[in-house]
């Protein structure tokens, strides 16, 4: 759900104040110039946020197109797990292509077309980048709470279904500006980011509210079904508090702690942002909010692919053509949950 304040206008601070209009004030995805004027008379003044969005769009592609690389060539990484990383990544890879067209298509090309097109890419891949978060959420509660059964048929069939059903709903989501669900034709009806209309970013945000509410619940029971592990390990072993086992134990809950919390403390500000304010609100509000959003797929690869044994060692493969004996000799334990 990227977006980019109207970035013609006689007034070059404009993007900061909020204009003087209700369409000065409305967070756009592109305002076309009148046809009377030539290309060379429009003055093109670059918004610095624009900018910002542009790079982070251009670091969050490269990012997740290394991951993605090395899941698709290493034929190891086709555990449900792996996939559902590489379903996050490759959503986050479209995403971050999607504000450097977005970018270039708002600057360059200018038509609603283009307009409506760049967004819905957007719109569909950080749709799908949060729905592979709560995939790969019900992944680790699946393998701790069936840890016996995990590596079946079954798993991997449960796995494929999330995958066709994220994408779809994903892709579903995306085609609604294209298709006609959006604002071009009546301003009135824009939300803070155009072209989108109040009625459909509101859903987009219910449902995140809700993925948010079903994603706090799963790890609240990963915690549960963890902390209980590691008592009864040290039942068994006569472990006190202090030993390494139940000190890595409580470094997980804390993994998981941040993992939640990185998540929220990206994409809230937004989506409470969006529900209760419209297009007439100063878009710097808006930017001040979106930004952060995507800095939600800068941070996915460090925290799902990066962090990961099996990952780290297709990684230096692919680099270096070696695997450290500090990384392949590393152990499991409860911080990589």
């Amino acid at each position: 759900m990227m977006v980019y304040v109207v970035w013609l206008t006689p007034d070059a601070t404009a993007w900061a104040s909020g204009g003087g209009g209700p369409m000065d004030n409305s967070t756009s995805l592109g305002t076309f110039p009148p046809d009377s004027l030539s290309p060379s008379q429009l003055p093109l003044l670059v918004n610095p946020w624009d900018i910002v969005l542009c790079s982070s769009g251009t670091l969050i592609a490269c990012e997740n197109a290394l991951v993605v690389l090395v899941i698709w060539q290493n034929p190891a990484l086709r555990a449900p797990m792996f996939l559902l990383i590489g379903s996050l990544a490759l959503a986050d890879l479209l995403a971050g292509l999607g504000l450097v067209l977005h970018f270039t298509c708002a600057y360059l090309v200018r038509s609603d077309a283009a307009q409506l097109l760049t967004v819905g890419l957007v719109v569909a891949s950080f749709s799908a980048s949060v729905f592979s978060l709560l995939a790969i959420t019900i992944d680790r509660y699946l393998s701790l709470y069936y840890a016996l059964t995990y590596n079946s048929e079954r798993t991997a069939a449960f796995t494929y279904t999330m995958l066709v059903l994220l994408w779809g709903l994903s892709l579903c989501l995306g085609l609604l500006p294209v298709t006609g669900v959006n604002c071009l034709a009546e301003e009135a009806t824009c939300s803070v980011v155009r072209p989108l209309t109040k009625n459909n970013i509101a859903v987009l945000s219910v449902s995140f509210l809700l993925l948010f509410g079903l994603m706090l619940q799963l790890y609240v029971q990963i915690c549960k079904i963890v902390m209980r592990h590691a008592h009864q390990i040290a039942l068994q072993h006569h472990f006190l508090a202090a030993t390494p086992h139940y000190v890595t134990t409580r470094k997980g809950v804390s993994t998981l702690a941040i993992i939640l919390g990185t998540f929220a403390a990206c994409w809230m500000p937004f989506t409470v942002y969006s529900l209760i304010a419209d297009y007439t609100y100063p878009p710097l509000y808006t930017y001040a909010t979106l930004v952060p959003a995507t800095y939600n797929s800068v941070i996915n690869p460090v925290i799902y692919a990066f962090r990961n044994q099996e990952i780290q060692k297709a990684l230096w493969l692919v680099c270096c053509g070696c695997v450290p004996a500090s990384v392949a000799q590393r152990a499991r334990t409860p911080s990589d949950v």
